[in-house]
Order: structure tokens, then sequence, then C-alpha cells
């Protein structure tokens, strides 16, 4: 721990010294006129790979109104820090998704069966780790090869009892609630968009996090035609027409999250922008931070919380605390949408582009280790929602993660020697 202050009077040919970080010197040109200024520096801590670094300017003129006391956040190096229970929480769904989405090919096909040969093709859009023979050999009670006849080649089908499992997932996409509750949860995504539209192939990306049912645009979406509406669309990204999926009209009972809703239901409070809401922090064993750190933690979070659901790109400094605040904010939410609380990295990133954070996210998931956790099991990177698991267990399970830990327990079953 060190700090040490200098006191610099400045005058007109005093040049600001190169060597101090580009922030500093440009408070220091802005200052040049006043008569004195007492520029501080402080390591405000270093606690398991942890490097905060702040800044503190005072200056003094015969000026009242240029009388100010400024403390930013610079930067933060945060080391990462390994959660078994929860890269167990990850570890435990290896190949869940792939497994799935083999079975909705197969089950959706007129003969319930699909050559070997055509299933193979599907080994790099869905990122299989072995070829697509040995995958489905991996789990055989889940899926069952055989030869309809002599000149026919290898078929692929459902066991009886991944297929029975099968009908109960159909049964709970296919409830009203369970539908009621996918569009909400499709409508607040396309909400946290500024333009409320979203391309198909992002939506693609979280269907399954989501708890989208198989082709979820004509078996849910054609229903609620008041919600959503299929569009085309110029891609921000990469310059084509596509088709994007897009809400009808603004739902105004949708938009308040998660922490918002708590905070009402707690306080008993009407909500008020500009109200303060901190995140709840779950920080990983091993991982320390000095008092001066989390004083600045303190201060961060009661900061204005701003919802995800309204535009703060107005704010003056976009890579200031409170532009910040909110960009944490509208990750919490997009996490909170999903039914198990976490998703691949690569899916935040992509949709960061498409709401206009760009890098934004990146940065905020780095710097709050309290808040989010990133696994790197199961060959990806996989961003958590801490809040939501105790251990490696989900605190409230949706009632398709119910199904989808049965599909695990088939997963994991082995055939007797």
């Amino acid at each position: 721990m060190w700090a040490f202050f200098c006191a610099i009077n400045l005058r007109p040919s005093i040049s600001t010294p190169r060597s101090l970080p580009r922030i500093v010197r440009k408070i220091l040109e802005e200052q040049r006129g006043n008569r004195s200024m007492a520029l501080r520096f402080e390591k405000l801590g270093e606690g398991h790979g942890a490097l905060v670094t702040a800044f503190m300017v005072v200056s003094t003129t015969k000026l009242p109104h240029r009388l100010h006391c400024c403390r930013t956040f610079i930067a933060a190096k945060v080391k990462w820090v390994c959660d078994p229970y929860l890269d167990t929480a990850v570890s435990k769904e290896k190949d869940l998704k792939q497994a799935i989405c083999l079975k909705n090919q197969i089950i959706f096909s007129p003969s319930k069966s699909l050559p070997l040969s055509s299933l193979s093709l599907l080994k790099s859009p869905l990122h299989l780790s072995t070829t697509a023979s040995k995958f489905f050999q991996k789990y055989p009670f889940i899926f069952r090869q055989f030869q309809p006849s002599p000149s026919l080649p290898l078929h692929i089908k459902l066991t009886h009892l991944a297929y029975s499992l099968h009908n109960e997932e159909l049964a709970v996409h296919k409830s009203p609630p369970q539908r009621d509750d996918a569009v909400k949860r499709l409508a607040k995504l396309l909400m946290l968009a500024r333009a409320t539209r979203l391309p198909l192939h992002v939506i693609d990306r979280f269907s399954f996090d989501l708890g989208l049912p198989h082709n979820y645009v004509t078996t849910l979406l054609s229903d609620y035609p008041e919600y959503f509406q299929v569009c085309e669309f110029k891609d921000c990204v990469n310059n084509e027409e596509t088709l994007a999926l897009e809400l009808v009209s603004w739902r105004e009972e949708l938009a308040m999250s998660e922490l918002e809703r708590r905070m009402a239901e707690n306080k008993d409070l009407g909500m008020r922008k500009g109200k303060r809401i901190a995140f709840p922090l779950t920080l990983p064993r091993g991982f320390d931070l000095t008092k001066k750190v989390r004083d600045w933690v303190d201060e961060w979070q009661d900061l204005p919380y701003i919802s995800p659901y309204e535009n703060a790109f107005h704010l003056s400094q976009p890579n200031g605390d409170q532009a910040e605040k909110w960009t944490v904010a509208v990750l919490h939410e997009l996490l909170w949408l999903l039914v198990s609380k976490k998703t691949e990295w690569c899916n935040i990133l992509c949709l960061g582009e498409y709401l206009g954070f760009g890098s934004r996210f990146k940065k905020a998931l780095k710097h709050h280790p309290g808040i989010f956790y990133v696994s790197n099991k199961i060959r990806t990177q996989t961003v958590v929602l801490r809040e939501t698991y105790k251990k490696d267990m989900l605190l409230e399970k949706h009632p398709l993660m119910g199904m989808r830990y049965r599909y695990i327990h088939l997963m994991n079953m082995m055939k007797k020697p």
C-alpha cells in the first residue's frame, strides 16, 4: 500500500509532464490558470491480483466556483479467480445443448429418425467435440443407431426414455403459463435494444437460453401478432439486409428490471428515476479487497441506478462510473432473463454490438467479479450471474431447467457391461 502527495505551482511557461496519465494531464491543462493545485495519487489496493488506481485533484483559487474535489475511477485490473462451484454448474451441462438440438432435429423429422450422414453435417454448427457417430454412442440412453434395411445407411432415433422425456418437455412448452413467460422474456430482450428489434440470427443465439421452443417463430411467435412481427432489417454490424424480429409496440408493463421489482416489493415504495439500488455482490473465496477498494465499490454502488430499459447513452462520460453502472444493469437484466442465468461470452459480446455497447460489456464483466463469473469450462467461456447460484445449484429453477436436469441424468447413465 503506498500513496504520495505533491504540490505543483502551475505557470503558463511550465509544460505538463508527459509521464503523467493522459486524463491527469488533461485536467492539469484545464486548470493551468489556477494559482496552485494539489495532485494526489493513490494505489487503492491489490488483493489477490486486484490492482485499482485512482487520483484526486484538489485545486484552490480565488474564484469560489472553481473550487472542486474530483475523485474518479481510472482503471481496474482484476485477476481471474477460479470458482469451483460455478465451474461445476457449467460443466454438468456439457453437451446438453447439442444433445437437445440433435434430439429436436430427429423428433421433428417425418420418420422420427434421420440418417447418420445428414446429422454429421451438424458437427460444425453445433460445435461437437467429436464425430457425430461417437457423440451418439456416448449417450446410449438418449440416441439409438439402427439400420432400416441392409441397403440403407445407419439411422439415428431416440430411445423410449428420451422420447418420453421429450413429450413431457413439449407439454411444458405448450402450457399457457410457459408460453406467456417465454413471450415476456423475449419481449424484454427486444426492449433492451433501443430500436426494439434484433436480427433473427442474434435471437437464435439466445433461443436455448431463453427457453424458446424448437422453431419458435412458427410454433410460438405467430400466435402473438400483437407482440411481434418479422421484418427486413439493415444489419448495422455487417451492413447486409437480413430478417429481424421486432416488437410491435413498447410494453410499459414489462419495463421494470428484476432489481427494481425487488425494491418495489421489499420497500413497498413507488419507483422513482435515479433511485439508489445496489447490485448483490458475492466475492469468490480467496479474492480479498482492501478497505480503500471496498470504499470505492460502496461509492459506485451508491450511484443512481438507471433502468436497463431506459436510454442512458446521453451520459457525458461514456467510460465513467455512472455509465458503467448502467452497463452492468443491462448485463444483469439480460442474464436474469435467461432460464439458466448464464450464457456464452461470445453471445453477450455479439448482442453488445447490436445494443450499441461495443467493448463496454467486456469491460464491465471484467471489472465486477462479485456480480459476474466467467467460467472457462466445456471448451468455451460462459458468463454466470453469481447471485442466482448457491454453490453449484440454481436457486430458482425454471420448469424447463427441471426437464434439462433430467436429460443430464440420462446422459450420465452408462450401460452395464
